[in-house]
């Protein structure tokens, strides 16, 4: 049972003993009981991973926003793998963005429908770019280009998954900064961009504020490695736990690299 289990169901023994108390000893015992819920409380806003609550039924407002970019052809899991990990931060909420908005279908013909346009979307705080073969034409189309650029001018951090750093290299945000990707789709990558030091073994890849993932699954390992830089090595492997997931978090393990 997690701590905050426990801290609850204790709390709610406490209440109902209170009852069987003298005057002066239910006041004492509800102050310790507030006191305790105080403490919980706190916990949660230092992004405790156990007060991360797994029904987010009654959180607060998220104030900042994950925007993952959607297109034709996008890979499932480079999306929703870091969805499955990202999903519960404390102060993030996710939103999808397409060129146009409404229904997107995944290379796998999963449809997700975006819920903004490159027109409508806000300013997002983390911004994603998965891969799949739908980035090949991408990679000349002016319109997600410029999106790209306009966004990291105020992005905390950028971050694509597989060739979807084909995108962010062709819009020019990774000039001068190592950076990986889909291990099978190497050359195509790395042949969008010669100002960047492409790392032909590396799961991941970290430079400045922005995050680079090799092919599919690992865009999971990546995500995962984001948390704990925002909320900490406990939040990022409570996420992992929640999900049943085996973090790969050596970001030098990369059993795909060709020798």
């Amino acid at each position: 049972m997690m701590d905050g289990d426990f801290t609850r169901r204790r709390l709610m023994r406490l209440g109902s003993a209170i009852a069987l108390l003298p005057l002066w000893a239910q006041q004492g015992a509800a102050a310790a009981a507030a006191a305790g819920r105080r403490d919980q409380a706190a916990m949660h806003r230092k992004g405790d991973p156990e007060a991360m609550k797994d029904d987010d039924a009654n959180a607060g407002p998220k104030s900042r926003v994950i925007g993952i970019v959607l297109f034709d052809a996008f890979e499932t899991l480079d999306v929703f793998g870091p969805v499955q990990m990202w999903g519960r931060l404390p102060d993030h909420r996710l939103m999808f963005v397409s060129q146009d908005g409404g229904a997107v279908t995944s290379a796998q013909g999963t449809v997700v429908n975006a819920d903004a346009s490159f027109a409508s979307a806000p300013q997002f705080d983390i911004l994603m770019v998965p891969g799949g073969m739908g980035t090949r034409p991408l990679v000349r189309d002016g319109a997600l280009l410029d999106f790209v650029r306009r966004q990291d001018r105020a992005t905390r951090w950028t971050a694509s998954v597989c060739t979807g750093a084909a995108i962010l290299a062709r819009a020019g945000l990774l000039d001068g900064r190592e950076a990986t990707t889909n291990k099978l789709a190497f050359d195509w990558v790395a042949g969008q961009s010669d100002k960047v030091r492409w790392q032909r073994k590396a799961r991941w890849v970290f430079d400045g504020k922005y995050a680079t993932s090799s092919g599919v699954s690992a865009g999971t390992d990546m995500a995962l490695a984001l948390v704990e830089k925002l909320y900490g090595r406990k939040a990022a492997e409570h996420a992992a736990t929640i999900a049943e997931y085996r973090w790969h978090d050596d970001a030098a393990d990369d059993p795909f690299a060709s020798s």
